[in-house]
């Protein structure tokens, strides 16, 4: 199966040339000029690379780039003209997973985008070796037997509470919508109803945080979901 990145860059030439350059490594690109068109592909398509230019109209690349890591851990390669340090370091902070300086060598522009594909599809194959037991700080999952650990003994929960712990702590530090949790856990389209989603997390804290009020494992993500802290 070819690997196939997205490219957003208002750049036409360069894209074009990009392009022309991925495919002699058997990876197919497509390409749009804005962060919209962008996020729109993102949408409707699995990407194992975004390459993703600061310099966009409208949106530029880091407002594109918090809309990207919202849903996706997909890898993002940023292209700016730039040379300042301040642009570099707040692109990594936000989730950039490397950069690229323009103007840049195209050799050295493959070379970043294997490497990236790579780690990638190294960490979702391995990803796909399911485990039999999830461990955090205090807190271990037994996927076979359904029962928790917690540093004050064993916690049983009601099918849907573990399905949905364990489909946060699998996705440790993505944010995962309302919309994403009730379509995986109920398997069906979803029924607009973020009290029943927020009663299980509340169930869920009570049995599993130290201090409920204040969760250290599952985060509320505000107007957005929840997430499973990377912290633990």
């Amino acid at each position: 199966m070819q690997n196939n990145i997205l490219i957003i860059d208002d750049d036409i030439g360069l894209c074009q040339l990009l392009k022309k350059c991925v495919e002699t490594e058997n990876i197919i690109a497509d390409f749009v000029h804005t962060g919209a068109d962008g996020l729109n592909r993102l949408v409707h398509n699995n990407y194992h690379l975004i390459v993703l230019d600061v310099m966009l109209p409208g949106m530029d690349g880091f407002q594109v780039l918090q809309e990207i890591r919202r849903t996706s851990a997909v890898p993002v390669l940023m292209l700016t003209a730039k040379t300042t340090s301040a642009d570099k370091v707040n692109g990594l902070r936000i989730g950039a997973d490397d950069y690229l300086t323009k103007p840049f060598d195209v050799e050295e522009f493959i070379a970043r985008v294997l490497s990236l594909i790579r780690r990638y599809t190294t960490l979702n194959n391995n990803a796909c070796e399911e485990p039999h037991r999830l461990s955090f700080q205090n807190l271990t999952i037994d996927l076979d037997t359904r029962v928790i650990h917690i540093e004050d003994g064993q916690v049983e929960l009601h099918a849907k509470e573990f399905d949905i712990l364990c489909y946060l702590a699998k996705n440790q530090g993505r944010i995962l919508t309302k919309q994403q949790i009730y379509e995986e856990i109920w398997q069906e389209p979803y029924a607009y109803d973020d009290n029943n989603i927020m009663g299980y997390i509340s169930k869920l804290r009570k049995q599993i945080e130290p201090d409920p009020n204040n969760p250290i494992y599952i985060q509320t993500v505000k107007g957005v979901g929840y997430r499973f802290s990377r912290e633990v």
